[in-house]
């Protein structure tokens, strides 16, 4: 469960970055990270793809998150 938390708080921070060019702060970092890595481990799955360990996790929640923000900025816009 601390690790899921660390790795949400992480990939919601570089998805921010990458996205926005800075984080969205501490709790929206946190939940986009989570909600990266939920769609971003479908979306993996789906393809076959598959990323091991901390990092692959990281990469993995980093991908889903950054496409979420990219929906929600459409879907806004």
């Amino acid at each position: 469960m601390i690790e899921g938390i660390i790795v949400g708080i992480i990939a919601g921070a570089i998805a921010g970055w990458v996205m926005r060019g800075e984080g969205y702060g501490f709790i929206k970092n946190l939940v986009l990270g989570l909600f990266g890595g939920c769609v971003g481990g479908w979306a993996f799955g789906a393809l076959g793809i598959e990323w091991g360990g901390l990092l692959g996790s990281i990469g993995t929640a980093v991908v889903g998150a950054v496409a979420l923000i990219w929906l929600a900025r459409k879907i806004r816009s």
